[in-house]
């Protein structure tokens, strides 16, 4: 995107989160590569934080910038799978005023041309909570990739039309 195009939308403020119990600042791709893509299009990157796959800590972390003025997004990347310790959803789903029914099922739509059937063990979600909005994605670089390319950039820009969820962000503190 052209920097003049950036000047016509609108910023949002934006928190990312990894879930894992294996990776670090140093290990942690999937993150730096939201961090770039969310910066590259003219957002503002609040925060960077990892926590263990634990609901718990997920949660606490996602209540926190819930109800903070000055966060308008989150996204996270990991936890989304089927393994023991995968629990994203649980924690995140219960947060929700809406869910955002059509993010994993368009996710899991872009991601079988990438990685066949396998994607039906992603379970990527999103909602609103607290005039957030949250994409889960799962841990993979590429999952972000397709996650932020395929939907989330759209939507989080102001003159993406018919629709996006700037509006439904907007924070009287901003």
């Amino acid at each position: 995107m052209e920097r003049s195009d950036l000047t016509n939308r609108h910023s949002v403020r934006v928190a990312i989160l990894t879930i894992s119990d294996t990776r670090c600042f140093d290990t942690d791709t999937s993150g730096a590569w939201l961090q770039q893509a969310v910066e590259k299009d003219g957002h503002k990157l609040i925060e960077r934080r990892l926590v263990i796959d634990d609901i718990y800590q997920i949660r606490a972390t996602a209540s926190n910038w819930i109800a903070d003025n000055n966060i308008d997004v989150i996204l996270t990347t990991g936890g989304t799978g089927f393994t023991g310790r995968d629990s994203t959803p649980e924690a995140l789903a219960p947060i929700f005023d809406k869910h955002i029914e059509g993010f994993g099922e368009l996710f899991r739509q872009l991601s079988y041309s990438e990685i066949g059937t396998s994607t039906v063990q992603s379970r990527s979600l999103a909602g609103l909570a607290n005039h957030t909005a949250i994409f889960c994605l799962p841990g993979s670089t590429g999952a972000c990739k397709t996650g932020w390319d395929g939907i989330i950039r759209e939507q989080l820009d102001s003159t993406f039309e018919p629709c996006n969820f700037i509006q439904h962000v907007v924070k009287k503190d901003k």
